[in-house]
């Protein structure tokens, strides 16, 4: 005869498999995973970022932004690097979110001699992560230690970069449900816009702060400072024409960007707004205080931002060319 079921244990039995599932999952992420397949990965990737910082500075900076542009849609998977090809990708980079963005091709300068040492065994998703591990090393940042084994995605997701990635101009409230639908805290998303305190902003993305007229919260002698970097309401997207984030230490991750914005002198829209509402303004004055809290935070966050939903195991791919798909 058969026994009657517990409807409360079928319950429970399915809430532990989705538990051991998602732990599983997760554990897939380790540090060193190339220990064994690929030994000197890790020591060759520092050792082009350096090289590249050395020649490029700024291309630290690209290694940041992009961990952060790729890990916010859909995983952390490279599908960001990968380019436009005819009746096929359509590359994340035609986004507006994009704006700005560059030094692309020195991924491929990474990735070149990664592959020379362990061909199709190191990932690009892993290479845009541990590049923004040192880079933001050689930025002055903490020292992070990366968990690698991200495989590469088999597609772009460009349809989705706009609900994913947020805007400058968006509210405060839609920029931290962003980062929440990823599992990343509101201390957390504090410390990670303290990214802005390294590089600078293209002029499109300020020129409704200043013009017709000037953002009332903007601090007056440093928005006038910022008509003299953009001085046409209409500036050419193509032209150089920005200014830094942060005026006294413009390429080292600190602390200077949340007191730039406690006086009013943030030049996003994004940053007057953390540093004033009530749910973001308490850890904007922390860390504004104490540049190790700072650091110990960032650390966290882009922990938790280059764990996003990796493809492991095996699914995905290892491309030998971070801009296309493999042949089949």
């Amino acid at each position: 005869m058969a026994m009657p079921t517990n409807p409360s244990s079928n319950i429970s039995f399915l809430l532990l498999f989705l538990l051991l599932h998602f732990h599983l999952g997760k554990s897939e992420l380790e540090v060193n995973y190339y220990s064994k397949s690929c030994p000197k990965a890790e020591d060759i990737i520092k050792q082009q970022v350096t090289q590249l910082y050395n020649k490029h500075g700024n291309t630290a900076v690209s290694w940041v932004r992009n961990l952060f542009h790729d890990c916010m849609v859909k995983s952390c998977d490279a599908s960001l690097l990968l380019e436009t090809v005819p009746n096929g990708v359509v590359s994340e980079k035609t986004s507006s979110r994009s704006f700005g963005m560059r030094n692309f091709k020195y991924v491929n300068t990474i990735k070149a001699a990664v592959e020379q040492e362990c061909p199709s065994t190191v990932s690009c998703a892993d290479i845009v992560a541990l590049s923004a591990r040192d880079g933001i090393a050689l930025l002055g940042g903490p020292s992070i230690e990366m968990k690698t084994g991200r495989r590469d995605s088999k597609e772009s997701y460009v349809t989705e970069v706009e609900d994913s990635i947020p805007n400058h101009n968006d509210s405060i409230s839609l920029v931290l449900s962003r980062f929440q639908a990823i599992a990343i805290d509101v201390e957390a998303t504090v410390a990670l816009l303290g990214a802005h305190s390294v590089g600078r902003v293209h002029c499109v993305n300020l020129v409704k702060r200043l013009y017709p007229t000037v953002d009332k919260t903007l601090d007056p002698t440093h928005a006038e400072y910022l008509k003299r970097r953009c001085p046409t309401p209409n500036p050419d997207p193509k032209a150089v024409m920005y200014s830094r984030n942060d005026l006294k230490t413009p390429m080292i991750i600190d602390n200077n960007y949340y007191k730039n914005i406690l006086q009013h002198k943030g030049l996003l829209s994004v940053d007057e707004q953390l540093a004033t509402d009530p749910r973001t303004a308490p850890y904007v004055q922390k860390m504004a205080n104490d540049n190790e809290y700072f650091h110990q935070q960032f650390s966290r966050a882009i922990l938790l931002l280059s764990e996003t939903n990796p493809i492991s195991g095996d699914q995905g791919e290892i491309r030998k060319d971070c801009r296309y798909l493999n042949a089949n």
